[in-house]
């Protein structure tokens, strides 16, 4: 993500490879977080982990928490498929609703080197080697797809394939394998347009300052449904395979949460519960024609 129903990321090209860097340059580290959580014990006991704050499990987001990844802005409803998977996540490490603490993280932040507010963040955040050198992952949670937003009377409304899309203005948030994806996979003409958070680049959409815009599917979808109804899902890249993008849970690097929280997403993939969440809350990301 960014920050919008924000991937965000792996595999970036050299030109987002450096656009990452220069926002972890950009990202001062932050102090120290003092809590008073280490007494707990080691290991992945229920409800007895090193949280930062003893007995409760804090979880990071950013703010505004885009549908369909949350519903009304409001994480802790347990609605839209990141509260729900946080949730889950949690339940696995044995703490239930009532203690699950949520904390602001914006997009950019969560991943940029420091010590965190949170014990784990959930924020469209895609697993990157330029981001492990700065934070820790769970396993992956969500496999990602890429889309082309496009106004439906653009002329990038009917491309179908990606070497129709050659010659169209895209934009993309930057830091994003939104933005990798254009620069590696289209190849466009021109330098495609990077903005700061996809609220940005949806107004660009609006304006007619970029053709159309690279998002994660189910925010492609959101888009279309509820806030730029004038535009049309063009199409999904087509997946990577093994080797696809994927969201995970962001952790401080070097935490001793960080094989806890990972053996829960495992267990929560092998069981089918992301899977049923998925159904529930991205089923639309199914229907887009892939491009080619």
């Amino acid at each position: 993500m960014t920050s919008a129903p924000a991937p965000r990321l792996r595999r970036l090209a050299p030109l987002a490879g450096l656009l990452a860097l220069v926002a972890l340059a950009a990202c001062a580290p932050q102090d120290e977080v003092k809590t008073g959580a280490s007494a707990a014990p080691s290991g992945c006991a229920k409800g007895a982990l090193a949280t930062k704050k003893g007995g409760t499990l804090t979880v990071g987001t950013d703010k505004p928490a885009y549908a369909p990844w949350f519903a009304d802005d409001k994480p802790a409803s347990g609605e839209g498929f990141e509260s729900a998977v946080a949730y889950v996540v949690a339940d696995r490490l044995g703490y239930a609703k009532d203690k699950v603490a949520w904390t602001v993280s914006p997009f950019n932040k969560a991943f940029a080197p420091g010590a965190k507010d949170f014990d784990f963040d959930i924020n469209q955040v895609s697993i990157s080697a330029e981001r492990k050198q700065a934070v820790d992952f769970s396993s992956g949670y969500y496999d990602v797809r890429q889309a082309v937003v496009a106004l439906k009377s653009s002329k990038a409304a009917g491309a179908k394939s990606l070497a129709d899309l050659k010659g169209v203005k895209l934009g993309a948030q930057v830091g994003t394998t939104s933005l990798s994806t254009i620069t590696q996979q289209i190849k466009p003409s021109a330098q495609p347009a990077v903005f700061d958070d996809n609220d940005l680049a949806k107004a660009a959409l609006k304006n007619g300052q970029i053709d159309a815009l690279v998002v994660d599917l189910p925010t492609a979808f959101y888009i279309t449904g509820a806030e730029i109804t004038d535009a049309a899902v063009v199409g999904q890249f087509p997946s990577a395979g093994a080797g696809a993008e994927q969201f995970g849970l962001v952790l401080d690097k070097g935490s001793a949460l960080t094989t806890c929280v990972s053996q829960a997403v495992d267990s929560l993939r092998a069981d089918g519960t992301l899977a049923k969440l998925e159904q529930r809350w991205l089923s639309d990301a199914v229907s887009a024609p892939v491009l080619k």
